[in-house]
């Protein structure tokens, strides 16, 4: 076999191919000839809505508007040509947003350029590694219950900038938003919170009544502009984003040193799962949303880890998928990977061109912006849907909500993966079933003396014991014919139980004989010791008649020798 270096050929190449699946390709663009003009209008429309979004949430996450904006531009243009799906946005998010505000409360604005790198990386690598797919093990409950927490603590992380102008950065703030809202009001300023009321309910009006004028209209960015110049018209004491730079800064590797690195590791690593599993929900979700090809979720990771990457060496914060403006995008027409790159070059236009005006926005219209996309967030059909499902179902919803609210993201999600695993495996070991079938043919004298355990169902750990307990019930018998052909899932546990089964019912003087082991079982089985707890190999059968025989033969030689 040629070999070159340590690997043989084909597994290099098939390497070398598996790698390359994961980067730009042609056939990216394949439809680019016939959606071009849909893509740039998706592209123009999606960096309207983004533009406010971006703002907001680099303020809200603690470190500034500029912040987000370049995280929108750099992350969203990089996601756009390396990741696997051909219409997700990508950006600054308001789950992010929850993420980071912990993250510079105990380490600072400078800490998340470094944890955004770490995170990039993290995230990269699980995409080489091909574990995109991970993301369909989380239950919809669970999702459903993760997003509502979130729409909570981004609307209440708005309360202590609209209560005073000073609190959003009193450092006596608990981390927790909820907390942080309630102590926000010590230091109320009754004025200016009606001012920042009335810019809030500015926007919230625009924002619900420019779709009813025109679905078209960027109700947001509306909002934003009615509050911007009336608080320059009335000189109103609304805090301000402020001088915001024309030009995106210098890329600029972040500092390392082991210390930093110890510190954010366990920080980076939240974010890196936080935006692996948001990036893959929301292009699953585009994906579903239109005819716009599938997905590729491994390549996916990579996209997003690059653009994390990416955004850090210009001073942003980590990037995710982001749901709301990828649904935006599809919604326009948005088809290709143009759309998304596109909306990237309108956030740069708006940095080039358009920075100081930018910077007169009212941090209260922000706010606005980002409560209403909070409480869209969170969808009362589908909440009551849910509460009304099943038992489970409503359990692992109601928990994921309170623990990501309470407590942090990623625990919320596998504390709520961990509930629905509980209950489903609950749900199967109850769907194990023995019954005690009746004998078939003419009755013959001796039938009393033989049982037929018929197992359906699963089989596995959960439900072991109770099963072994049923059949160690049986009683006054000589023969037991245990019925294998409907049983469905087994694992070794219920493998190993069947085998002390048999033991038991054997030492008991009770003649065990099988039927109907299905060969996806028979390797199992033979290796957990079920069929050498047989007395004779001669007891395993493959249908039922000759099985009944053999036990009535059983039978008579008892009876004949009594």
């Amino acid at each position: 076999m040629t070999m070159t270096g340590s690997l043989p050929t084909a597994p290099r190449r098939s390497a070398l191919a598996s790698l390359r699946a994961l980067l730009p390709a042609r056939a990216d663009y394949a439809q680019l000839r016939r959606t071009w003009r849909g893509d740039l209008l998706a592209g123009l429309t999606v960096g309207i809505v983004a533009l406010p979004l971006a703002l907001g949430f680099g303020v809200s996450s603690g470190l500034s508007a500029e912040a987000g904006l370049v995280t929108a531009v750099v992350a969203g243009l990089i996601a756009a040509v390396f990741g696997g799906s051909h219409v997700q946005v990508s950006g600054p998010t308001g789950a992010m947003v929850v993420v980071l505000v912990p993250i510079v409360a105990s380490h600072g604005v400078g800490a998340v350029a470094a944890v955004s790198l770490l995170a990039g990386i993290i995230v990269v690598v699980a995409g080489v590694l091909r574990l995109g797919r991970a993301v369909s093990y989380i239950p919809w409950p669970v999702i459903e219950g993760f997003t509502v927490g979130i729409g909570v603590i981004i609307f209440a992380q708005q309360i202590p900038a609209l209560v005073s102008p000073h609190t959003a950065a009193a450092s006596e703030h608990s981390s927790n938003a909820i907390v942080a809202a309630v102590q926000s009001f010590a230091h109320l300023d009754p004025v200016y919170l009606l001012w920042a009321l009335g810019a809030v309910a500015i926007v919230a009006a625009c924002m619900l009544g420019a779709p009813r004028i025109h679905r078209a209209i960027p109700g947001s960015l509306v909002g934003i502009i009615v509050v911007t110049v009336l608080t320059l018209v009335l000189l109103s004491p609304l805090a301000r984003i402020g001088v915001l730079p024309s030009t995106l800064p210098a890329p600029a590797l972040p500092t390392l040193d082991f210390e930093t690195l110890s510190a954010l590791l366990v920080p980076a690593v939240t974010v890196a799962a936080l935006a692996a599993i948001e990036s893959l929900l929301s292009a699953r979700v585009a994906s579903a949303l239109a005819d716009t090809g599938t997905y590729d979720p491994d390549r996916e990771l990579v996209g997003q880890g690059l653009a994390s990457i990416g955004s850090s060496l210009f001073g942003g914060m980590p990037a995710t998928g982001a749901i709301a403006r990828t649904a935006v995008n599809v919604r326009s027409g948005g088809r290709t990977r143009l759309a998304s790159v596109t909306h990237a070059i309108v956030l740069l236009l708006v940095v080039l061109a358009v920075a100081g005006p930018v910077g007169q926005i009212p941090l209260a219209a922000l706010s606005g912006v980002l409560m209403m996309t909070a409480v869209r967030m969170v969808h009362i059909d589908t909440v009551r849907a849910i509460l009304r499902s099943t038992k489970a179902d409503a359990t692992a919803f109601v928990a994921t909500a309170l623990i990501t609210v309470s407590f942090d993201l990623i625990v919320a999600v596998i504390i709520g993966v961990v509930f629905a695993g509980v209950f489903a495996l609950r749900s199967l070991s109850r769907a194990s079933a023995v019954r005690r079938d009746p004998l078939t043919g003419d009755p013959q004298p001796g039938d009393e003396r033989i049982a037929i355990l018929h197992f359906e169902g699963p089989l596995f750990f959960t439900a072991a014991d109770r099963v072994f307990a049923q059949v160690e019930g049986i009683r006054d018998v000589s023969v037991v014919i245990l019925r294998m052909s409907q049983l469905e899932l087994v694992d070794a546990t219920g493998a190993r139980m069947l085998g002390d089964i048999v033991q038991a019912l054997e030492r008991r003087g009770i003649t065990v004989l099988i039927k109907g082991v299905q060969p996806r079982h028979e390797d199992l089985f033979r290796t957990v010791g079920v069929l050498d707890s047989l007395r004779h190999h001669n007891h395993l059968f493959t249908e039922l008649p000759p099985a009944i025989e053999h036990a009535r033969s059983h039978v008579r030689r008892e009876s004949s020798t009594a």
